[in-house]
């Protein structure tokens, strides 16, 4: 379980079959409810503190070099979305604080620090911000005046900026954007994927949910290469057979898999979810992908 977060994928996988999981997650909160879950099924579950693009070293330190599935639920979780001192929502006050593992820069340092021009491509690139420009000069000017600590301010301040023309609140694009900025979660997912492919032994499945366009992109593209293999240069050129990629996965689905009518009745959060799922082969493992350019490393 790449993302374990509550142990709800866990609990899930262990009510359906006989298995032993090995749970990721950089969250320190994760533990007491990974504590939970041992009481039910003992021996059977162990969470390991770090990065889901990590997680062929994490396994590799505790002996583990094959596994039979990975699960990945992308994107922030309830129990940090729902707790206001992490500072996720903009619809509850808290500390814009948005770091998963509690380290390193916060969603503050990007909003009070950062260039205007820095701030205007984050909420391009990651949220898909139209209004991206005026936002960030909006962003400055404020803090001129006062620093933007907490999550009001901000979200106050983006629906000041941005006029309400759709369903969804303006301030949302622009807390995703900055909440995948600080926690380099496009980078993560593209270490997390290849990461996955080497560690599932053949026949082993890889379960992906992603919750917006840019992580579903990633998701799609990486399965249709890796399912499709090379393409073929010209009709008239056959495949030269030396250094030919085999295709190391196996699509489940044509497409995403989206939620029904009652799961999202029963879960309204799950309305935008997609899966996609693949079973992986026989073939090697594809060499990792280079940097991403867009990430906050680079």
């Amino acid at each position: 379980d790449g993302t374990f977060g509550a142990g709800g994928y866990s609990k899930a996988i262990l009510d359906t079959a006989r298995c032993t999981i090995w749970g990721i997650d950089r969250d320190p909160g994760t533990e007491i409810f990974a504590a939970d879950l041992d009481q039910h099924y003992p021996g059977q579950v162990t969470v390991l503190r770090g990065r889901y693009g990590d997680m062929k070293d994490l396994l590799s330190d505790v002996g583990v070099d094959k596994v039979d599935g990975v699960a990945m639920d992308l994107g922030v979780s309830s129990m940090q979305l729902d707790n206001p001192s992490r500072g996720f929502a903009f619809n509850a006050d808290g500390p814009l604080d948005m770091r998963m593992d509690r380290k390193g820069m916060t969603a503050a340092d990007v909003v009070n620090e950062l260039a205007e021009q820095e701030i205007a491509d984050i909420l391009y690139r990651f949220g898909d911000e139209r209004a991206s420009r005026r936002i960030a000069k909006a962003i400055v000017e404020a803090r001129s005046v006062t620093p933007i600590t907490r999550t009001f301010q901000l979200a106050d301040l983006v629906r000041s900026t941005v006029p309400r023309t759709a369903r969804i609140d303006p301030a949302t694009r622009t807390f995703q954007a900055i909440r995948i900025y600080v926690n380099d979660e496009l980078e993560e997912l593209d270490k997390g994927l290849s990461a996955a492919e080497e560690l599932l032994a053949p026949g082993g499945r890889l379960c992906v949910v992603s919750f917006h366009s840019l992580e579903d992109g990633r998701v799609k593209e990486f399965l249709r290469t890796r399912s499709e293999g090379p393409a073929r240069p010209s009709r008239h050129r056959p495949y030269q057979m030396i250094n030919v990629r085999l295709p190391s996965l196996r699509l489940l689905n044509r497409g995403a898999v989206k939620p029904t009518v009652d799961e999202v009745s029963d879960n309204p959060r799950a309305r935008s979810a997609r899966l996609r799922a693949a079973e992986r082969t026989a073939a090697p493992a594809w060499p990792c992908p280079r940097k991403n350019p867009d990430s906050r490393a680079a």
